[in-house]
């Protein structure tokens, strides 16, 4: 979809967007058969967190998370996680931090005060940097910390 304000002129398609929608037909994405699997994909995902949140917790460790952007908060409401099973979550953005993230309430903190709590994992929410995030937290894995994702299927290291 394109879109702009009718004041703007009209502006010319880039090349860009048919290359995207052609990278969209060949994914298979313009039929019922591509999403009709989503559901039961997101509920595995939902279920394994939850799963190895509650586990976790009968176990006696503590987990964190990472990043309280809007992909990770939809999946911690989806999942209906809230402060008993992930304590607090970690942000780099000081504007967010001391605030809470919406719906499940967990409270959002710097990056420091969460490793200074020594937790047992990591829940990184923003799986598509989670690269980046290990790189940043080596600290953790000599404490003998780990961490976790959830998408696209739950992996801890």
């Amino acid at each position: 979809m394109f879109a702009q304000r009718r004041d703007t002129g009209r502006q010319a398609v880039q090349p860009a967007v048919e290359a995207l929608r052609q990278r969209e037909e060949d994914a298979g994405m313009r039929t019922l058969a591509f999403y009709a699997g989503f559901q039961p994909r997101a509920e595995t995902v939902k279920d394994d967190l939850v799963s190895f949140l509650i586990q976790a917790k009968r176990e006696g460790k503590s987990v964190v998370a990472y990043g309280a952007a809007a992909k990770g908060n939809t999946l911690l409401n989806f999942a209906g996680v809230r402060p008993d099973l992930i304590h607090m979550v970690a942000d780099k953005n000081p504007a967010k931090q001391g605030k809470y993230m919406p719906g499940s309430r967990i409270p959002i903190r710097s990056p420091e005060e969460v490793l200074s709590t020594r937790p047992d994992y990591v829940v990184i929410l923003p799986w598509n940097i989670a690269a980046e995030v290990r790189e940043q937290w080596v600290e953790l894995v000599t404490r003998g910390g780990k961490f976790v994702t959830a998408v696209p299927r739950l992996s801890i290291k």
